[in-house]
């Protein structure tokens, strides 16, 4: 494998950790929205029975108020399997790929497209 192939290759490896950082920031904000939606339920249940539907609010309360949102987990949970397993692991293997084919230095095909595009030498 050439110098520029290496570092190509790492270069993809990177980018396609940083789309996985940016899905997980998606997985954070559906953690936050879920956790606000039912937090708001409570204004919610308020109305209902405030209206005299307290049957009504009764039944959202037991059967939506903390509902899991998969089988047997809230969106913490997720999280954290989601982090505890794919994600750490991911994140190991673009650290492994770097140390292989750059000796670990990061975004080696960006700092030469920097000098490239500023017309200098400066790769680093």
């Amino acid at each position: 494998m050439s110098e520029d192939q290496a570092i190509e290759t790492a270069g993809k490896m990177s980018e396609a950790l940083e789309t996985l950082e940016r899905a997980r920031g998606h997985l954070y904000s559906f953690h936050q929205l879920v956790g606000e939606a039912d937090f708001a339920l409570d204004d919610v249940l308020e109305g209902l029975r405030a209206a005299g539907r307290s049957e009504l609010a009764d039944a959202l309360e037991r059967d939506l108020v903390g509902r899991d949102v998969l089988e047997g987990r809230w969106t913490f949970q997720i999280m954290e399997e989601f982090d505890d397993g794919y994600w750490s692991v991911f994140r190991d293997f673009e650290r492994r790929v770097r140390d292989e084919l750059t000796g670990g230095r990061r975004h080696v095909y960006e700092a030469r497209l920097k000098a490239e595009r500023q017309g200098t030498t400066d790769a680093g």
